[in-house]
């Protein structure tokens, strides 16, 4: 009796102590422009669990406000949650921002040319993922120019709302923008390939974030938790809907986004006077290029190794069944 319930500790320990190493590498993502977390839960093999786990939550929140049994409903829906995983998944993840938000940000701030250009080549190259999720089936000759123009619009409607904020770092930026932020950038925990690190990049409060993490400002933490729990009760549950009724037009959305997006983390910009981050006019190639060159095929080496991964492992690959459905949806 005693040595396989020490086993059964032992293993216990062991698959903690794995789950809190994949938090890590989630964490260590979402402090990074261009790296989405969502990719890296599809790669450790962990993604459909948490999106479930996420799920669960989410419907406690509900029947917790809605219900008509708040109590029982909530308990019950908590209880759904894998919380073996979902403990030292975020505990890991937790850990590591907490250790690395300092440095990261230092690094950013110092090297904004170089930074910009690893950024640039990791988010070029993430632009394959939400593609590589579209079912391959048949499609009319008014679906593929539909498909095309959602592309297009996406990436013309991001680049003019990165231009938009040109010149832009927010310092201190007010507590509902925060929020706001927050809400929107915790997508980058549900769809592979989003980034919410580059979405705070390219709207001026990365640094800000990272900033607060590392000096554990109450106030601001506080205002993008709140954000980030009303992001994943609803923007969250809105894009599993899109994906699920929608899922090509939505794809290929965010491939546009992420394209047009690109013009923030053009290495080469023209800052204002007395400016040095943030993003400014885009400028020609100037000094050194090499450097940044290389910097930017990097990061797209990275992202290909981790798209070649997924592939691998088949979770890139639409399933037969998925591929089906798809055929009733434009």
């Amino acid at each position: 009796m005693t040595a396989p319930s020490t086993t059964s500790r032992r293993s216990a320990t062991l698959t903690s102590l794995i789950n809190m190493l994949r938090g890590g590498l989630i964490g260590i993502a979402e402090m990074l422009p261009g790296i989405s977390g969502g990719t890296i839960a599809l790669i450790t093999g962990v993604y459909e669990r948490l999106i479930d786990s996420a799920a669960h939550v989410t419907s406690a929140a509900k029947a917790l406000v809605t219900g008509p049994n708040r109590r029982a409903g909530f308990l019950a829906e908590m209880k759904r949650v894998d919380w073996l995983l979902i403990g030292p998944l975020v505990g890991g993840m937790i850990v590591m921002v907490l250790l690395l938000a300092g440095t990261i940000e230092s690094l950013v701030s110092t090297h904004v040319e170089a930074s910009r250009a690893l950024f640039f080549g990791l988010v070029a190259a993430s632009i394959a993922v939400p593609l590589l999720l579209i079912p391959r089936v048949r499609r009319s000759l008014p679906s593929h120019l539909g498909g095309v123009a959602v592309l297009v619009v996406a990436s013309i409607t991001a680049f003019l709302l990165v231009d938009l904020a040109s010149g832009t770092l927010t310092v201190d930026p007010p507590l509902w923008l925060v929020f706001v932020a927050a809400a929107i950038a915790v997508c980058a925990l549900v769809v592979p390939g989003v980034s919410g690190s580059f979405f705070l990049l390219a709207i001026g409060l990365y640094s800000p974030t990272l900033i607060a993490v590392d000096e554990l400002d109450v106030a601001y933490l506080g205002a993008f938790a709140a954000g980030a729990l009303v992001g994943l009760v609803t923007i969250v549950r809105l894009m599993k809907w899109l994906l699920d009724h929608v899922r090509r037009f939505t794809l290929l959305a965010m491939a546009g986004l992420m394209l047009g997006s690109l013009r923030a983390l053009w290495p080469w910009q023209q800052m204002a006077p007395g400016q040095d981050q943030g993003v400014g006019e885009l400028a020609l190639p100037t000094g050194s290029i090499l450097a940044p060159i290389a910097l930017a095929v990097v990061g797209a080496v990275l992202v290909i190794g981790m798209v070649f991964a997924e592939r691998r492992l088949g979770v890139l690959a639409p399933s037969r069944r998925t591929e089906s459905a798809q055929n009733l949806l434009p």
